[in-house]
């Protein structure tokens, strides 16, 4: 099986960059410059119709979007353990949900947080859409600090994709200013994703493309 991952470093990507580093498989990626344009460039068009990354490509077959990504990852190296065990469809759903929450409610959020210009051109609304959203995100973050008082990873005592996801949203929105003090617990928990091997070996190859970028002055930056 040839597997290529696009990305972009910093963003979401990482989860699904982490996932296969977890699996141990032999992969590829591919470095989308989009400050080059290089997400609406046809080629990538007809991988990725939105324009987004991640893509996963399989065989010469795409597959977009991070949820659908770590799906297949799971089904198709099921030793990895990337999705934890769970012994009824209600558990199940139960994680998929989870997995759902972090790209349907917490991921916009992110963006809001790290690129409000994105959303709004003018810098008094893009401050008060980064406020907004920090206390959106505040919200969001409760459940999972309140889950991690009493246990190592947010799917029990066993690591999963879920903690690979809370920890890019983690990295991104404290890179972008959010307030870290009232998550004690979110902060010991990505202290301890830093320790594992796979995420050392992502952060790696984004350092890679980073230095790629910057070479070429195509290295975007958060802005007020």
């Amino acid at each position: 099986m040839k597997l290529e991952l696009y990305f972009s470093p910093g963003s979401c990507p990482r989860v699904s960059m982490i996932a296969l580093e977890e699996t141990g498989a032999s992969f590829e990626t591919h470095l989308v410059a989009f400050m080059a344009g290089d997400h609406r460039k046809p080629e990538f068009l007809a991988r990725n119709p939105s324009g987004k990354v991640p893509v996963l490509m399989v065989d010469g077959q795409p597959i977009v979007q991070t949820v659908a990504i770590l799906g297949f990852l799971d089904e198709s190296f099921p030793d990895a353990k990337l999705f934890p065990a769970r012994s009824t469809p209600l558990a199940r759903a139960q994680f998929l949900g989870d997995l759902v929450s972090f790209s349907a409610d917490l991921h916009p959020i992110v963006t809001r947080i790290a690129f409000p210009q994105i959303m709004i051109d003018h810098a008094e609304g893009a401050t008060a859409l980064r406020a907004k959203a920090h206390e959106m995100m505040a919200f969001q973050l409760n459940r999972f600090e309140l889950r991690l008082q009493h246990q190592p990873w947010l799917a029990g005592q066993q690591w999963s994709v879920l903690d690979a996801y809370l920890h890019w949203v983690w990295f991104r929105i404290t890179g972008a200013g959010f307030d870290s003090a009232p998550f004690p617990h979110i902060s010991a928990h990505y202290a301890r994703t830093l320790e594992r091997p796979s995420v050392q070996r992502a952060q790696a190859r984004e350092a890679e493309a980073v230095r790629d970028l910057e070479s070429r002055g195509l290295m975007p930056r958060p802005r007020a």
